[in-house]
């Protein structure tokens, strides 16, 4: 498991690779902030809906092990949306802090993505084992939050494309089906109570 644990890593590395060489090759087109922002604001909605899949997957095949990645990948989420959140703040914003607190205050787009960042980095710094022992049961729902991080990170790509939704509905309809295998457990599975009538003696 270690080996495929660090395969899963390494592969979680080549999109950053991928940006860098790009980068230095001057291989992200005509305007490569606007590209780096996008790669990077792509693979972290990636990693999270990957991360999202994971308890689904596992309940399906039986693997239970595939629990091992899911605090991996959602770090992985939270190191690319670190990335994207740097790129639109040192490459796109230039460290205008004026600039950039408008930015989140006025356009809705902006407002929606710091918001998911913002829960992305609240889960990320609580994701050790010291925070699962000193929150205790409330470990659990502060990290269903995650669910609200990925709602946001579509909503925050929907907004921001405007035109071209083909991509963020595709994710979008990634995180409907996979909230929707999560339903069996609770809801499908649970038997309706019959009703019983009782007859009245006349």
């Amino acid at each position: 498991m270690i080996q495929w644990r660090i395969t899963v890593f390494l592969l979680s590395l080549l999109p950053l690779a991928a940006m860098i060489w790009g980068a230095f090759h001057g291989n992200l087109g005509a305007n490569p902030v606007e590209a780096l922002s996008h790669e990077s604001g792509s693979w972290a909605l990636r990693f999270l809906l990957v991360t999202l899949a994971i308890t689904p997957l596992r309940r399906l095949t039986g693997w239970r092990r595939l629990g091992l990645l899911r605090r991996m990948l959602g770090l992985f989420s939270f190191f690319y949306a670190c990335l994207h959140f740097l790129v639109w703040l040192w490459l796109d914003q230039e460290f205008a802090w004026g600039s950039m607190l408008a930015d989140i205050a006025m356009r809705p787009y902006v407002t929606v993505g710091f918001l998911s960042f913002l829960i992305l980095t609240i889960l990320a710094l609580t994701s050790n084992m010291f925070s699962m022992r000193r929150l205790g049961l409330r470990w659990k729902g502060l990290h269903r939050l995650v669910y609200a991080a990925a709602l946001l990170a579509i909503l925050h790509f929907i907004w921001l494309v405007k035109v071209d939704l083909m991509q963020p509905l595709i994710y979008l309809g990634i995180f409907v089906l996979l909230m929707l295998l999560r339903l069996p457990r609770n809801v499908v599975m649970r038997k309706p109570r019959r009703i019983v009538k009782k007859q009245v003696v006349t």
